[in-house]
């Protein structure tokens, strides 16, 4: 009978205070016995070490100084002792199965990562009715894609949703702090495919927390999408670094067409052109480009808003049709459809055919829809 595998879960915590203890106690309560918890904490300012150390010998503790998330992985990795690695972010809650429901495909040395989808819960920890991803998770041999595409060539998750072979942690490890202080898990998406398979659990195995402080988001639009752009070129660099030493040649240009963030960027350029700046656009992005009040010069209302805030979708083409003459009436003058929003064209049929036959379409590309709302 073979050894059991070791599975280390190393949470990294910088001012999640109220957080913490969620996030330790699911990591402690977990059904797989072989299970080392391990809590990096990133010099936190609140009240963080303090509940750390109430823990005593139940987890291994690492407090260090400043230096990113990044610099928390390797930390945390250096002191692991598992055939298995689990990065969670503090904020965030594994569920009891997580790691006896990954573990057992790590008996395929070929694994390099597995991963599941994250149900979303709010700041409160209330379960919210939304999955993330929204689309399946890729699985199986993704080296081809991977090449193709670029790390936006597969469906990944975000940190707290995988698990991954220590080989393949090892080979790549200490990955560089000063580019990756946060958003560390794409260096790792971005590498794993090349060193083994990708597996996929189909039920949610953990809890995504959003929040107001997420630090993820907290930096205004464009900050946040200059820093991410930036980011994923260096990812790009990282993986022609190590493409060289398997002899196969990748094409960046493909690459950046197939980031999310690289699109944003291209599109609000593309919205800035068409335009003029002053006016007001409603933006149908669903919430997820996550932008400021004032975009491409322009203040943006949500589809649908109440308040100032993303209320959600139109229950049916005709609320679709009142809400945008309710828009209208206070003086907004564009409609604007990113790509992650085309869907809305072909579900709200009668909504598009309004906006077909009432206004001028005044761009139309793989990136964006835009109508003209002036009379």
């Amino acid at each position: 009978m073979s050894k059991p595998l070791l599975a280390s879960i190393i949470i990294t915590s910088y001012n999640y205070e109220p957080f913490l203890k969620d996030a330790i106690n699911s990591a402690l309560n977990q059904t797989y016995p072989h299970t080392e918890v391990i809590v990096v904490d990133d010099q936190s300012t609140d009240n963080s070490r303090e509940i750390i150390l109430s823990y005593k010998n139940r987890i291994i503790s690492v407090l260090k100084k400043n230096g990113g998330q990044g610099s928390a992985f390797n930390e945390g990795f250096k002191v692991s002792q598992g055939e298995v690695i689990f990065f969670l972010d503090s904020d965030d809650i594994l569920l009891p199965t997580a790691v006896s429901t990954a573990i057992s495909f790590f008996q395929d040395p070929d694994v390099a990562k597995v991963h599941w989808p994250l149900r979303v819960i709010d700041g409160s920890g209330k379960k919210q009715d939304r999955v993330v991803p929204s689309q399946p998770l890729s699985q199986g041999d993704l080296k081809d894609a991977l090449l193709r595409y670029g790390p936006g060539g597969y469906v990944w998750q975000v940190t707290s949703g995988n698990a991954w072979a220590k080989r393949f942690i090892q080979s790549i490890f200490p990955m560089p702090e000063a580019e990756y202080k946060t958003c560390p898990d794409l260096y790792l998406h971005a590498l794993a495919p090349l060193f083994g398979t990708v597996k996929r659990i189909s039920h949610p195995q953990g809890l995504w927390r959003i929040h107001g402080n997420n630090y993820s988001w907290h930096l205004p639009f464009d900050r946040r999408l200059s820093f991410q752009v930036r980011l994923w070129e260096h990812c790009f660099e990282a993986l022609k670094k190590y493409c060289r030493a398997i002899d196969r040649d990748i094409d960046i240009e493909v690459f950046r067409a197939n980031s999310w963030w690289h699109q944003v960027e291209l599109a609000i350029q593309e919205i800035a052109a068409v335009i003029p700046m002053g006016n007001k656009l409603i933006l149908v992005d669903d919430s997820y480009w996550q932008t400021d009040e004032i975009l491409a010069g322009c203040q943006r209302f949500h589809f649908l808003e109440r308040e100032g805030q993303y209320w959600g979708y139109p229950a049916d083409d005709e609320t679709a049709i009142f809400e945008l003459q309710r828009l209208r009436s206070e003086r907004a003058s564009f409609i604007v459809f990113p790509w992650s929003s085309f869907w809305w064209l072909n579900y709200y049929s009668k909504f598009h055919d309004y906006l077909r036959s009432e206004y001028q379409c005044l761009l139309e590309n793989k990136r964006l829809v835009i109508f003209n709302l002036r009379p």
